[in-house]
């Protein structure tokens, strides 16, 4: 008699096997741009308070090179073969560099897998590796899937904020790029997902924008060079958002989960400046370091900075097995947010 796998169904758990990161290796210090800093009015704002170093992807690094980069991760620690059953292919890129496609087919080719389903997840932002994880869950359950691989690349530093007309503001020296990769199992082994909670504020989406001077599209031609349209009002009121819905929907998932926040054993947030990880972490009452961040070595990495605090935090033996983790973050000027928890138990 041939055996059976049972379908996976909407209580089905999923679990998050283990995860692997990339780093540029072009290691840029504060000092880059502060040889071109020239007067700006935002300068001294909080937002904008650099990083000591971040890494910039080379020039023709694209977000397939380096989520695949990261993927080879994954099968140098767990073998050839660790990719071959993957079912679902989700990626996010902060920049695509093709119009109209993403580069989840890419990504597949070269990693020589063939998913029944593949997916480019343009939206959730920095708090899209949550909201990823959601998403291949359902797709495992309802398809009856195995394995689901994410993949995320932020690449938007080296290429936007480096640009002779940016450089010189005080938004570009905050930035960094990086990658990172995670596979999603059904079934309980591995390390659980506890929950996830997502929430869309659409009414936010409009404040975030891309801007040139003088005024353009950003597929017109023309002689400014695009940038993230900031203003004093625009950044008073991300700051607002952002100190609010990050602890939010952490505390949301926390008591849905039936967790103290202060039994948390690892808050592992996005990292947009300290500000922000600093408000995080006193509005869920925990310690320095329950709550680790990687802003000072990599920038903001938007949706790549919870899997790369995450992952270094493992390698840094900062994780231990039975440890609950809360992942949150919010995207954009505040339009979306997302948490998520999972037991940690080890890499598989």
């Amino acid at each position: 008699m041939t055996p059976t796998t049972a379908t996976p169904t909407t209580s089905t758990p999923i679990a998050l096997a283990d995860l692997a990161t990339y780093r540029p290796v072009n290691r840029v210090p504060a000092e880059y741009f502060a040889q071109f800093a020239e007067a700006d009015e935002l300068a001294d704002n909080i937002m904008f308070r650099a990083p000591a170093f971040r890494h910039h992807a080379a020039e023709d690094e694209t977000s397939a090179d380096m989520i695949v980069e990261a993927a080879r991760h994954l099968t140098e620690r767990h073998g050839d073969g660790y990719l071959d059953d993957v079912d679902v292919i989700l990626t996010h890129s902060q920049l695509p560099e093709v119009p109209v496609r993403g580069c989840v087919g890419e990504v597949a080719h070269r990693l020589g897998l063939r998913p029944t389903t593949v997916l480019d997840v343009h939206n959730g932002g920095c708090a899209a590796f949550v909201h990823m994880i959601e998403i291949a869950g359902a797709l495992l359950r309802a398809n009856g899937g195995r394995k689901a691989l994410i993949g995320l690349a932020q690449n938007s530093a080296g290429q936007i904020f480096t640009q002779e007309q940016v450089r010189t503001k005080a938004q570009a020296a905050v930035p960094g790029d990086g990658a990172a990769v995670a596979t999603i199992t059904v079934g309980e082994h591995g390390n659980p997902v506890l929950g996830t909670e997502c929430r869309s504020f659409g009414q936010y989406s409009a404040d975030m924008t891309a801007v040139a001077e003088p005024e353009r599209k950003y597929w017109e031609a023309g002689p400014g060079q695009i940038h993230v349209g900031f203003t004093e009002a625009k950044i008073a009121k991300v700051l607002a958002r952002g100190n609010r819905m990050v602890p939010e929907v952490a505390l949301e998932l926390a008591h849905r989960i039936g967790v103290p926040p202060g039994d948390l054993d690892l808050f592992v947030t996005n990292q947009p400046n300290r500000i922000f990880l600093r408000n995080w972490r006193d509005a869920l009452e925990l310690p320095h370091d329950r709550h680790p961040d990687t802003f000072d070595e990599c920038g903001n990495l938007f949706a790549v900075g919870i899997p790369m605090t995450l992952d270094a935090a493992v390698e840094a033996g900062r994780v231990r097995p039975g440890d609950l983790i809360m992942m949150s973050a919010f995207a954009h000027a505040g339009d979306f947010a997302a948490a998520g928890a999972i037991r940690w138990n080890a890499r598989t």
